[in-house]
């Protein structure tokens, strides 16, 4: 069983502080979700569900992915707010967003902060 530690052993430099300051964002933003590796990378749960998950991009950069889970989910009533545009969203209940590098990760810092903590609150309603 791959760990988290293990998983961060096994990148390089760059990507590593990428994948170490997002786990730090969304740490702080949802201290209550508990950090696990799932699809090859580290996943954010509550109880069960995973809400924020991490992959690496085949082409460079860490994707972000907000999400309600493994199983698709009813969300013809499910309404989020993405004021600031930060994510791209397939669905209504699944944001994607891809950061290249640190200093990206860096750019988009509190409002990255802010969009983690109201997608835990928003779905842990749901």
């Amino acid at each position: 069983m791959v760990t988290v530690p293990d998983f961060l052993a096994s990148l390089d430099p760059e990507t590593r502080s990428t994948v170490e300051r997002l786990r730090e964002i969304i740490a702080t933003a949802a201290p209550d979700l508990i950090e696990r590796i799932k699809w090859n990378a580290p996943s954010f749960a509550l109880g069960d569900a995973d809400l924020i998950t991490l992959g690496l991009e085949r082409r460079g950069g860490v994707r972000l992915v907000l999400h309600r889970g493994a199983k698709p989910k009813d969300s013809a009533d499910f309404r989020f707010d993405d004021p600031g545009g930060l994510a791209r969203w397939p669905a209504a209940d699944r944001g994607v967003m891809v950061f290249q590098d640190l200093q990206a990760v860096e750019a988009t810092g509190p409002a990255l902060h802010d969009l983690c903590a109201r997608w835990v609150q928003r779905v842990s309603q749901a």
